[in-house]
């Protein structure tokens, strides 16, 4: 067995269209396939030695001959394409229905409950892009102090406010207020602070973004670790996605290198336990936004890191690479894609196991939690090593 798990998920990280694309998407997506193809080729040497380049062809990481990591890739099978329904399913919740989505706004009855429960109108409430609805409404808001609520293709309720009008604090009241709201038809995946600054036409959103997410409706492989008493640590937006069920301790950085800055420090300090990364700047910055240049040098960066990241592994730890879903930028969407995700671990006995195709995502949670404690559990996942 395993004292210590390293579990990251870079977030928006897909490796192909999967067999059921068509159901979510407009095109299928292959974010790495075709990041690589577009900007002429990754540098990812590390992430190469593992196997990465033995998963599907990625120009510019090659296929290995003798890989020290064992290499895969996992099919979303959950309903759903979000980062939610992806890192759900990675513990073993699979959903059998979508989280409601609003294409033409929130209805009618919900936003007559949300103004009245602010004590003010709000502006938009449609699909907006995240950057242009601050160009849209922002002066509006800064002259009304309403705050601008909106969606997107995902499971969303999105609340926009400026610092001056509404600091972050209380907008994370207004926030916790919808998410109370927001159940039933209306239980969106999450409902996300968006605190913003700046001038008209130079709106710039903050650092002090914070998601609320809906109660994970059943025990799952995080609350199962707890349970028996083995420390859990969530790094990134991990404790928003879980709503803090199942962990030991929340580090809510923001950001791929405060993100890796925690975990290694981590890895200092905690000699054994569960540590869930995400990193969300793949999917927030660059995927979301159509840059396939930022998102190369933003995977680049993160195999710098990477061997940083070994480098201080034990003969007792079980590194885990993976993704929740995709996000390609070479798509004419800005939305998240239905895509298989790649899957690298690494430990001293793992090196150059090929595990092909895994069932579901919940295959990756069932791996990490027999690692740490030699037993297999009654929900979906399976042990692949």
């Amino acid at each position: 067995m395993k004292k210590r798990i390293i579990y990251i998920v870079l977030d928006s990280v897909g490796c192909g269209a999967t067999e059921d694309w068509r159901d979510y998407d407009e095109e299928p997506g292959n974010t790495l396939g075709h990041i690589a193809s577009t900007c002429g080729g990754l540098h990812m040497p590390c992430c190469a030695k593992l196997g990465l380049g033995n998963i599907i062809p990625i120009k510019g990481v090659p296929a290995t001959e003798k890989p020290s990591g064992a290499f895969g890739k996992a099919p979303l099978t959950t309903c759903g394409k979000d980062t939610t329904a992806g890192h759900w399913e990675m513990m073993g919740i699979l959903l059998k229905e979508r989280f409601p989505v609003f294409p033409n706004g929130f209805p009618k009855e919900l936003v007559e409950k949300l103004e009245a429960a602010f004590g003010r109108p709000i502006l938009c409430n449609l699909p907006y892009s995240g950057t242009k609805v601050l160009e849209d409404y922002g002066e509006e808001h800064l002259k009304t102090g309403s705050p601008i609520v909106y969606t997107s293709a995902d499971s969303v309720l999105q609340i926009a406010c400026h610092e001056k009008i509404c600091s972050h604090q209380e907008l994370y009241r207004l926030c916790e207020i919808a998410r109370s709201l927001c159940g039933g038809p209306w239980g969106v995946g999450r409902v996300i602070a968006r605190p913003f600054e700046g001038e008209p036409h130079a709106f710039v959103r903050n650092q002090y973004r914070k998601d609320f997410s809906l109660l994970p409706p059943r025990a799952n492989y995080l609350t199962a670790l707890a349970e028996k008493a083995i420390p859990t640590w969530g790094v990134g937006k991990i404790g928003d996605i879980f709503a803090g069920q199942g962990l030991k301790d929340s580090i809510p950085v923001k950001g791929n290198p405060a993100c890796i800055e925690a975990t290694l420090k981590l890895m200092d300090t905690e000699k054994e336990g569960f540590f869930f990364v995400n990193l969300v700047d793949f999917d927030m910055l660059y995927g979301h936004r159509n840059d396939v240049e930022g998102y190369a040098k933003a995977l680049e960066d993160f195999d710098s890191a990477l061997a940083e990241i070994m480098a201080k592994m034990s003969d007792d730890d079980l590194l885990i690479i993976c993704a929740d879903h995709g996000n390609d930028p070479t798509t004419v969407s800005t939305d998240h894609n239905r895509e298989y995700v790649p899957v690298l671990m690494a430990a001293d006995d793992v090196g150059g196991r090929d595990l092909g195709v895994l069932g579901t995502l919940a295959d990756i949670g069932a791996t990490a939690y027999h690692a740490l404690t030699g037993e297999d559990l009654a929900i979906p996942g399976e042990n692949v090593l």
